[in-house]
Parts: C-alpha cells; sequence; structure tokens
C-alpha cells in the first residue's frame, strides 16, 4: 500500500517506521525535522528492535506528496486548523484518512472538510517520545484500535475499508482492535487522557507519582467518574469497573510523562481542547456538566497561555 504519514513526530514517526520495515512505500511529512532526516535518516529505539533508515521519502510539503491508499495523520491536535491543506494533496476518492490523534470529535472535523476520502479514527496504545531530530524512543506497547467513523455518529460496524486499513497496521507486526463503534472508543480512551495528562502537566507529575499519591488518585478517580457520566449522555455506558481498571494499568506502566506533560515541558501549545473542551463540551450540549473535568480544563487554558506568553 502507499501510505502517507502526516506528522511525522513520536506516534507518526514510529508507526510509519514499521510500516515501512513490513514493505508498504511509506511518504513521510516533516516539519523542523526534514533536514535532518534527508541528511541523516530516520531513527526509531524500540523495545521491538532498532529501526534505522538512512534514507525515507521525507517531504517539508503536502504538495510535494503523492495521492496515497492510507493517510494516516498525527498531528497534534492544535494544528487542525492546517487539516484540509495537509490532506488535500494526498487524498482521492479511493483513500482512507486515519486519525491518530487524542481527543473527541476530531474525525467530525475532517469528514467536514469535504475530501471524499473515508474517515477512519485510531487510537494508539503506545509510549514513545520524540528524544531529537529523526530520533524516536519506543518504551512499551504500540496496539491501535481502528474505528470507521458515521456523519450521525453511530456505530458504523466492521466495513471493508476498516478491515484494509487493519492489514496495513497487522503486516508490520502491529496489535490491531476493530471496534465497530468509534465514538465508544474514543470515550474510553479518554478516561486515562483526561485522568492523567492535565494532572501530569499542571503538576509536573510522572503517572507513577500521580497514582501514588492518595489524593491525586482520588482526583484520577474522580475525573473518570466525570468521563463515563459524559459518555452515557451520548448514549455510550462504559462499566463503572472500567475506572479501577485503568488504575491497575496505569500502576503496572514504567513511569511515563504523558504527551501534554512534554508539550508543557517544551512550552508547546497544550492540546486541552481535544482531551477537555471538546467533552466538556459535548457533554454540556446533553444536559450533564463535568465539574471537575471543567477545573482541570480552565487550569489548562492558564498554563497554556502562560507558555504562549514565554515563547
Amino acid at each position: 500500500m502507499t501510505i502517507a504519514i502526516i506528522g511525522s513526530g513520536a506516534i507518526g514517526a514510529f508507526y510509519g517506521a514499521r510500516l515501512l520495515k513490513a514493505g508498504h512505500e511509506v511518504h513521510f511529512l516533516f516539519h523542523s525535522d526534514y533536514e535532518h532526516v534527508r541528511a541523516h535518516g530516520l531513527r526509531v529505539d524500540s523495545v521491538v528492535g532498532e529501526m534505522f533508515f538512512p534514507q525515507v521519502n521525507a517531504y517539508a510539503r503536502p504538495e510535494d506528496m503523492p495521492e496515497c491508499d492510507l493517510v494516516l495523520v498525527a498531528t497534534k491536535t492544535t494544528t487542525n486548523g492546517l487539516l484540509e491543506k495537509l490532506l488535500r494533496p494526498v487524498c482521492g476518492p479511493d483513500s482512507s484518512v486515519v486519525l491518530m490523534q487524542n481527543g473527541l470529535n476530531g474525525e467530525r472535523a475532517v469528514a467536514g472538510l469535504g475530501l471524499g476520502a473515508t474517515v477512519l479514527g485510531c487510537l494508539c496504545f503506545v509510549c514513545c517520545n520524540k528524544i531529537g531530530p529523526g530520533h524516536i524512543a519506543h518504551l512499551e506497547y504500540g496496539k491501535v484500535l481502528l474505528g470507521h467513523y458515521r456523519p450521525d455518529e453511530q456505530p458504523a460496524g466492521i466495513t471493508p475499508e476498516l478491515d484494509r486499513a487493519a492489514l496495513a497496521f497487522e503486516s508490520a507486526g502491529i496489535a490491531v482492535e476493530k471496534n465497530p463503534d468509534l465514538i465508544l472508543a474514543r470515550w474510553r480512551k479518554l478516561f486515562w487522557n483526561i485522568a492523567f495528562n492535565g494532572p501530569c502537566a499542571l503538576l509536573g507529575a510522572t503517572t507513577d507519582r500521580i497514582v501514588g499519591c492518595e489524593a491525586t488518585r482520588q482526583l484520577a478517580r474522580d475525573l473518570m467518574t466525570e468521563v463515563r457520566a459524559g459518555a452515557l449522555s451520548v448514549g455510550r455506558d462504559i462499566p463503572e469497573s472500567y475506572i479501577g481498571d485503568i488504575l491497575t494499568f496505569t500502576d503496572k506502566m514504567a513511569p511515563y510523562k504523558p504527551s501534554m506533560m512534554l508539550d508543557a515541558e517544551h512550552a508547546r501549545p497544550l492540546e486541552m481542547e481535544a482531551i477537555y473542551g471538546e467533552p466538556l463540551r459535548t457533554a454540556r450540549d446533553h444536559g450533564v456538566e463535568l465539574s471537575c473535568v471543567r477545573t482541570i480544563y480552565q487550569q489548562l487554558v492558564f498554563l497554556d497561555q502562560h507558555l504562549r506568553e514565554s515563547r
């Protein structure tokens, strides 16, 4: 398959490298790393084995890229205003756009661009960070969950387009879960992202410290209780026991800095709208207020403004 990676940071470069190693034709869109990768190649230090490619199909502009079968979007949600410019050159009527972002309602935005492509969502369960130009460290996990987006936001089932995207990931040795209800999957992923991304960024604490302190462990539990209420407001009933499952999962993780914490440390824009703002507004539109989530969101708005002023 021909595959475009739009946003070749930690997530995009890791999965793109796996797909390239599996023999797919992969085209990487870089931002600040373009010149370095052109000169020195792409390196991924991974728990499943080091990958180094001295030459890759690297681009600085989407206009220079070919139309592709799969278009994996791994940009930060803070740049989603640029999606039409980034996607139109690489999308055709038979393309599938696979949105590999955190948060809620991103697929809705992509579908609204009128690209004529199929829209899929991809939830990445992976710990990886960019540690230098063209250099990624993969620490743990790697599974992806794929779902087909329907404009009415009802379950789409397992479609041929979903199967085709799953086959590409599976060919690269990546574990894949095909989910018939993408919106349900998005809310389930929000349990961890809302409980840990914001608090880690605000407190400057890795995940092990959040779950290791009784006060912040209870905060994580309170946040997830509200996420469950938000999901229920849109007709997605997630068992209360899932909260305990998430805490147990995080207990077993190696100490980790979530993406929002890393963004705060490097004075980059925070993804608080996709991860906190959209769930808040969606629940409110359905008559449910998430007061604890709102408090974290308001603090992140302050932090984001402070970071912008300091750059």
